[in-house]
Parts: C-alpha cells; sequence; structure tokens
C-alpha cells in the first residue's frame, strides 16, 4: 500500500492553528495574570507566538492570500517588538551591574597593609574613651601651663614630609606638638625594622592598585544605570500595558482568532511545495553570512567597535548591523524548517549559531547603554571612567559572540566525516 504524504498546504495550515492557539491561550493567561511574573511569562508566550506567525507568513507569502498575510504579518511584528521592550531593559540592567561588579571586584579591605602590627599598649592602661585603636591619631592636648608652639602656621600650612611623600595621606587641622611628632617618627622607625615588615610602594593605596578607581566609581555608575534603565523600563512597560488595550491590538486579536480556526490560502495552494520557499530563506541567510566579516571573526578579541563607541557620536556601530540582520535571517530559516520538520528546528548547530547571535545583540545593546550613560553631563571623571571600562569590556563581548558565531557555523554537521 502506497503511504499517503499529507498535503503541503494542510502541513502550514495545522502549522499556524498550533501557533494561533498558542497565541490566544497566552493572551487569556496574560489577561488573568495576578502575578508579575505570571504577566512576563504570559508576554514572553505572547511573543514567541506571534513571532512565528508572523515569520510564516513572510516565508511562505505564495502559499497564503496575499493581502491577508501583506496585513497580518506587519502587525504581529509590531506586537512581538513592543512586548520585547521592557524584558530587554531588565535584562540589559542585570546584564551591566553584574559586569561591574565583576569589574570592579570585591571591597577592598579596610584592614593595615601585610606586617604592620599597631603599637603595644602599657598592660593596665585605660582603654581610650573614644573606642579608637591606641594607635590612631589623635589631636594634641595641650598642656596646662606650657607655651604655644613658636610657629602656629604649621596648623594650617604645609604637612610634615612623610605625609607629602604619601599621596593619600590625609592633613587635619590639628598637628601634634613637637615632642609627640618625635614619638611618632620613633614609633614608625621601630615599625620599619620590624623583621617582615615591607613597606607600601610610593603612589599606592591599600585598595589594591588598578582597581582602586573602578570601586570608586563602580558604585556611582551603577547607579547611574539603574536610574537610566529603571525609567525605560517603566516607559516600555507602559507602552505595552497601552498596545495591549489599544483596538489596533484588538484587531490582530480578532484575527489570529479567525486563524486558529480557518487559514485564508491562495487559490492555487493545493498540492505547492513548501520547500522552495524554505530553500530561499536559507539562501538569504546564506548570503548575508558571506557578507560578514568571518576572517576578523576568527580572533576572539579584536575589539575593532571600541573607538567608535566612545566617541560622541551616538549612533550604532556600523559593524553591528549586518550581524543583527544575520540574527533575523536564522531565525527566519529555523521557523521554516521548523514547518517542513518540528524537530528540523532544533539542530544543535542552528542553536548554537543563534544563541551566539542573541549574546551578540544583548552585549552590543548593553555597550550602546553604556555608552550613553558615560554621555551623562556632569558626571564625576571616576564615574565616566567606570563607564568607560564597563563599555569595553561588553564590546570584548561583542566580538566573543561574534568568534563564537564563526565557530557553530563552520563547524560541519553532526556525521559528516
Amino acid at each position: 500500500m502506497v503511504p499517503q504524504h499529507p498535503d503541503p498546504a494542510d502541513v502550514l495550515a495545522r502549522h499556524l492553528r498550533a501557533r494561533a492557539t498558542e497565541f490566544l491561550r497566552a493572551l487569556r493567561l496574560h489577561r488573568g495574570a495576578a502575578a508579575p511574573e505570571d504577566s512576563a511569562e504570559a508576554a514572553r508566550a505572547l511573543r514567541r507566538a506571534a513571532r512565528r506567525i508572523s515569520a510564516a507568513l513572510y516565508t511562505f507569502q505564495p502559499v497564503l492570500d496575499p493581502a491577508w498575510s501583506q496585513t497580518l504579518g506587519p502587525e504581529l511584528a509590531w506586537v512581538s517588538g513592543t512586548l520585547s521592550q521592557e524584558d530587554a531593559c531588565a535584562t540589559r540592567l542585570t546584564r551591566l551591574l553584574e559586569a561591574l561588579h565583576r569589574l570592579s571586584g570585591p571591597a577592598a579591605p579596610t584592614a593595615s597593609p601585610a606586617g604592620a602590627r599597631p603599637a603595644p599598649r602599657t598592660p593596665g592602661a585605660p582603654a581610650p574613651a573614644d573606642g579608637a585603636p591606641p594607635d590612631a591619631p589623635r589631636p594634641a592636648t595641650p598642656v596646662p601651663g606650657a607655651p604655644a608652639p613658636a610657629r602656629a602656621s604649621r596648623a594650617t600650612g604645609a604637612p610634615p614630609a612623610t605625609a607629602r611623600r604619601t599621596p593619600t595621606a590625609t592633613v587635619t587641622a590639628t598637628v601634634p606638638a613637637p615632642d609627640d611628632r618625635r614619638a611618632d617618627d620613633r614609633r614608625a622607625e621601630d615599625v620599619a625594622r620590624t623583621p617582615g615588615h615591607s613597606p607600601r610602594p610610593e603612589g599606592r593605596s591599600g585598595a589594591g592598585g588598578g582597581r582602586a578607581p573602578l570601586a570608586v566609581g563602580a558604585a556611582k555608575a551603577g547607579a547611574l544605570l539603574e536610574r537610566q534603565l529603571t525609567l525605560a523600563r517603566t516607559r516600555a512597560h507602559s507602552a505595552a500595558l497601552q498596545a495591549l488595550g489599544s483596538a489596533r491590538f484588538h484587531a490582530v486579536a480578532d484575527q489570529v482568532a479567525v486563524l486558529a480556526s480557518e487559514v485564508p490560502l491562495a487559490k492555487a495552494a493545493g498540492g505547492v511545495d513548501l520547500r522552495p520557499p524554505a530553500d530561499t530563506a536559507r539562501e538569504r541567510l546564506v548570503a548575508a553570512v558571506a557578507a560578514l566579516p568571518l576572517v576578523t571573526a576568527g580572533s576572539p578579541y579584536n575589539a575593532e567597535a571600541l573607538m567608535h563607541g566612545l566617541s560622541p557620536d551616538p549612533a550604532p556601530h556600523p559593524q553591528d548591523a549586518p550581524w543583527h540582520q544575520v540574527r533575523l535571517l536564522l531565525r527566519l530559516h529555523r521557523y521554516a524548517q521548523e514547518v517542513l520538520d518540528p524537530a528540523a528546528g532544533d539542530d544543535p548547530g542552528l542553536r548554537a549559531a543563534g544563541e551566539a547571535l542573541d549574546r551578540h545583540r544583548d552585549a552590543a545593546e548593553a555597550a550602546a547603554a553604556a555608552a550613553q550613560a558615560a554621555r551623562t553631563p556632569r558626571i564625576a571623571p571616576a564615574t565616566a571612567y567606570a563607564l568607560g571600562v564597563l563599555h569595553a569590556g561588553q564590546r570584548h563581548e561583542v566580538e566573543a559572540a561574534r568568534y563564537a558565531f564563526q565557530r557553530a557555523w563552520q563547524k560541519p554537521p553532526a556525521g559528516t566525516p
């Protein structure tokens, strides 16, 4: 008995009806969500279903009613794009704050350097009334009947020579009396002669070298990014709620409800092969990938776009646009393969390439957000420095994602000899 092959038009119709049912189910869950987490998950399901329906309408347009598919496809793309903004802002903020934490490192300890010990306290002597360590410097206590120092200008003049040699020394308005200064000098000499004591290098603080400027500016940079991206997320949330309640969205939902029961096919759709449109989607992807600088992407960290990102020009880097276009074409190719064979859309090579391009998109947008924050007027130099280092790190992530895509795309399929 000869097996009966399903009609290609019926295969496409079943796929569209299943995706339309997912869209309506997610819309019902979103309207009845009681918690923000449930609402966010329902919005993601709405986006997934809208993307797949729109991709099928675009790729297999010759099989469908042209007027209907050309009208519904852009509207579904508008729904998916509007609902994705809030989640993108939240993901971008989390990515940038985690990167700032990694760059600035843990909080610098306030303990004294290794080898330095506090001066011993005489047994039986009372503890200081202010609770400070015994070796902490204190203002000199005037002795009754003692004459004032001959040069009172020292109280407001230049600090001692030891303070001038140490860039991080703090100059106070009260200077110890001459006898106390000699005692401090003797104590410093005793500590310097202690075995195992190594003096601190000139020009370095105890916080740990090059991370000190980052530790200073990272907190303010994180607060600035959180303020800006939280505001953007709030606006995106308001725009999504307004879009879901608009007449435009209700018209889209009505068309999807019709699609769940009846798919408008073209008059000559009977017996049409679905493989040529799917092959066309793959050819567009291959041509776009061939135009990418994969030779440059063969190096994981070349960071070509650093100078452009730090320039006053707020426009996106021209290198990023072709990679974003490849990401969209790869998604169209995967969705077309899902129509032909649901298991083909989960190909490991395509999935790895898609994940690399998703990381590329996220890192590029995060770098743009850091550069935009660095252009904020009247920010502290330490904050601008931390944002610049953060931007450079994200651009390195961009180059690493391109490198990962290059390896995933050029990797031979499984089972190839």
